[in-house]
């Protein structure tokens, strides 16, 4: 049972990322996924959620548009747009796997400069 999330980076104020997750060891298509971050000294946030048929996708306050959540069962893998980034998004994203199990990957470091 595992997640493992790609595509974190550096990038400019503005810019835009696209963070990967790859899921195995259990039925992903029976589970809801999340991307959760944590910056420094901070608790961890929920980013967004989306349903495990796809629907219903649902975002912190923060992201305000500029984030979009997606998943492809058929490749047991969901992903997370971002565009117009900015520094307070810096944080390690997390992946997670919410069904018979829950499940967390390790994260992913976003650094975001000014």
């Amino acid at each position: 049972v595992q997640l493992v999330e790609s595509g974190g980076g550096l990038v400019q104020f503005g810019g835009s990322l696209r963070l990967s997750c790859a899921a195995s060891g259990f039925t992903f298509s029976r589970y809801a996924m999340s991307w959760y971050r944590q910056a420094p000294g901070k608790e961890r946030e929920l980013v967004a959620y989306i349903s495990s048929f796809g629907g219903s996708p649902n975002y912190g306050d923060f992201v305000k548009g500029r984030f979009t959540i997606s998943r492809e069962n058929v490749r047991n893998t969901v992903y997370l747009q971002m565009n117009s980034l900015k520094p307070e998004d810096t944080a390690v994203y997390y992946c997670h796997a919410r069904g018979p199990l829950l499940v967390w990957g390790q994260g992913t470091q976003v650094t975001v400069s000014s």
